[in-house]
């Protein structure tokens, strides 16, 4: 990775975005056994093994148990324009045994101090997957999430040491399971959730988070003054017609642009514009969410949309949403 070099801000930069490869026991080893089959299991196909999700194999990766996995740093180039023309595949082709930081906390603030860090936040790799494939089975989907926060907080922490904040998964498909999920993580001192850009389903169907229905979630999250992130993920948003569906490798469909890439950007931004037309952040002025890993080139007609509507509609927003955007 090179020699790492801080500017003199005094202070240690904070990354907002790490993430873990999971475990091979992460989404099993809290799960009873009679639910499993509903939950996660794992399958062998040809020689490589597969998650197999609420009974479904997926193929969301092509590497589940991540080893090897490609070194650090390979797609550097790829993310900033490919100047040299190389082929995405060849860039993930040098490959090694999984390094111990990426599964423990332990190794990780090594790293850390390392590369000059001063704490993170840290994410799933997977995690942020499943929810769409078990959407609609509700105890099956906050079994399986309730088991992977525990496994989170066995080889991570929610809070380890100041230095690593583990961000329990939270699904607002059932309310009183995120309330009580909510109040488990504020007992280990998480100071961070996620959860993806979608409207959850809910036993009464798809719900916008901002909904009523989930008011006495936001009102908890207002008081403990936890931050919500919405992270990239499969928020279930369709190409129609225009892709293949499914989140996998950007590359699994043959080598190519298309639309699915922008399937993230679309998924933040519904869910951002929503929480200010619901008008969120007036009912919860204490509610902050973070944008992960989303892209933002959807700001600026996010930004024109509210003014719009605003002028469109006067007298339904008692505040600027701009500004408390």
């Amino acid at each position: 990775m090179g020699e790492y070099v801080n500017a003199d801000l005094g202070y240690r930069a904070f990354d907002a975005d790490n993430h873990y490869y999971e475990g091979l026991d992460a989404f099993t080893r809290h799960v009873p056994k009679a639910m499993q089959p509903r939950c996660v299991q794992w399958a062998e196909v040809d020689g490589r093994k597969y998650h197999v999700v609420g009974g479904k194999l997926s193929r969301a990766v092509v590497n589940a148990t991540f080893t090897p996995i490609a070194k650090a740093g390979a797609m550097y180039e790829y993310f900033r324009g490919n100047p040299n023309g190389k082929n995405p595949l060849d860039m993930l082709k040098d490959r090694e045994p999984i390094p111990d930081a990426y599964r423990g906390s332990e190794a990780r603030v090594k790293e850390l101090d390392r590369q000059g860090l001063e704490a993170c936040w840290m994410f799933p790799t997977l995690g942020v997957l499943y929810e769409e494939v078990l959407k609609h089975d509700i105890e099956a989907l906050t079994t399986t999430f309730t088991a992977f926060n525990r496994w989170l907080d066995e080889d991570w922490g929610c809070n380890y040491d100041n230095r690593i904040y583990g961000a329990p998964y939270i699904t607002l498909a059932d309310p009183e399971w995120a309330i009580k999920e909510l109040e488990w993580a504020l007992d280990r001192d998480a100071r961070v959730i996620v959860m993806r850009p979608a409207a959850p389903t809910t036993a009464a169907g798809p719900r916008r988070v901002s909904d009523p229905m989930f008011d006495g979630f936001w009102a908890r999250v207002n008081e403990a003054g936890i931050t919500t992130v919405i992270h990239a993920g499969d928020s279930g948003y369709s190409s129609n017609g225009y892709a293949v569906d499914g989140f996998a490798s950007s590359f699994s469909g043959g080598y190519g642009p298309n639309v699915r890439a922008f399937h993230i950007e679309r998924a933040a931004y519904d869910f951002l514009i929503t929480l200010s037309f619901d008008k969120l952040f007036e009912r919860f002025p204490n509610v902050r969410i973070a944008s992960v890993e989303n892209g933002s080139e959807f700001l600026p007609d996010l930004m024109r949309k509210l003014k719009s509507y605003e002028g469109r509609m006067p007298g339904y927003f008692t505040q600027n949403p701009i500004e408390l955007f």
